[in-house]
């Protein structure tokens, strides 16, 4: 049959009809345990009788009016997300691209403001920021980058995890604005970076005059153990970008801005027709009044160190395996050689699970799961991980 959706996807053969929890059932009724949360965006897990309210009784009232007229769920969304961050307004768009797009916009208007013609942004190798123009020109793989020449300017790559990169940059170019940086890379293979690695690029945002911008596109809304990963350093960013598990699966994004920051984008200078609607932002309000109640984002934290304690001891010996690391529930399991086809021999074993940077298989499974589907993830996963590593 001739499909007529663009082949922008390698999509597996496979296609899922309902989901309850962790698990998701296809079209012949097979059951598969979700260790990958639509890549960290359903962190409730699937058809979360919250989310499902707020979505039907919104959908029910209103779904659209326009950012020209006050929303007031939208007031309480933002005033909830400042109450979380300790920042000072916010932005709401559609997606994690979009709040990036918004972060970018306003760090160049920064520059602009303080006299810099052509401000520049600092941002990291591996890294990933989304796939419109400039968020993929920040982005730092040259393979998702080929074909999209020219490129938008204004970007400066340096190494991650490398502080003195980024002083070495700024000894180097007189208009740098800002640093754009992941708190974890996931795209780029779960990479965690040091302990205090954040903390120094505040403090050198802090006496440069630069804007800490923070992507917590995938780390953000509890994966870590924190609602935002910067709270384990116990810091605040200038910018912060949130979208993927905010809405739990429908699309939202936003923009948290503080201090100066805050200032910079006024009437006019950026907008988003969908942003911010009544749908999206009381599917969110449930996202959020559904975490803080079954207290998921303290216990992401034992629940990561449960799944990968397992994983260490039923790999232990495994000289194939390089690496187990984890933040809370944002995991990577990292082999000696490539093994994308791992994939494909997870679903066959009904578990999905994806693998980035082409070594790092990559779990994030929802914040929900319980200790029998612990057991049943690092069984199913070791397995796996045995039966491939021997057998190459």
């Amino acid at each position: 049959m001739t499909s007529h959706i663009m082949p922008t996807y390698q999509r597996l053969p496979i296609t899922f009809e309902r989901g309850e929890g962790v698990w998701l059932w296809d079209e012949n009724d097979n059951r598969y345990l979700d260790a990958l949360s639509g890549i960290a965006v359903c962190n409730l897990g699937h058809a979360h009788p919250a989310v499902h309210k707020a979505i039907c009784e919104q959908s029910g009232k209103l779904l659209h009016t326009s950012n020209i007229y006050g929303i007031a769920v939208q007031e309480r969304l933002a005033d909830a997300l400042i109450e979380k961050s300790g920042m000072d307004n916010v932005f709401f768009c559609n997606s994690g691209a979009e709040a990036n797009e918004a972060a970018i916009k306003l760090a160049r208007k920064y520059g602009h403001g303080l006299g810099i013609a052509s401000p520049a942004i600092i941002v990291m190798e591996k890294s990933f920021h989304g796939r419109t123009l400039a968020t993929l020109s920040a982005t730092g793989n040259a393979k998702v980058q080929q074909g999209f020449a020219p490129l938008v300017e204004g970007f400066i790559r340096v190494p991650y995890n490398d502080v003195e990169a980024i002083e070495q940059a700024l000894s180097e170019h007189d208009n740098i604005v800002a640093v754009l940086v992941e708190p974890i890379q996931g795209e780029g293979g779960v990479n965690i970076p040091a302990s205090d690695y954040l903390n120094r690029i505040r403090a050198l945002c802090d006496s440069r005059g630069l804007l800490m911008m923070l992507d917590e596109i995938q780390t953000g809304v509890g994966r870590t153990g924190k609602f935002f990963a910067f709270q384990h350093n116990a810091i605040l960013p200038d910018v912060c970008t949130l979208a993927k598990a905010l809405g739990n699966g429908v699309p939202i994004g936003a923009c948290l801005a503080r201090g100066k920051a805050a200032e910079v984008l006024t009437a006019g200078a950026h907008g988003s027709t969908f942003g911010g609607n009544p749908l999206a932002c009381s599917a969110a309000l449930a996202v959020l009044t559904a975490l803080d109640q079954q207290h998921l984002v303290e216990s992401a934290v034992q629940k990561g160190d449960a799944i990968c304690a397992g994983l260490a001891e039923q790999l232990r010996g495994n000289t194939h395996v390089v690496d187990i690391r984890h933040k809370g529930m944002m995991i990577g399991i990292e082999l000696d050689s490539p093994c994308a086809e791992l994939v494909k021999s997870a679903l066959q074993r009904r578990l999905l699970i994806n693998v980035t940077n082409e070594k790092t298989i990559r779990l994030l499974p929802p914040l929900i799961i319980d200790e029998q589907q612990i057991h049943q993830l690092v069984d199913s996963l070791s397995a796996l991980i045995q039966d491939y590593t021997e057998q190459s």
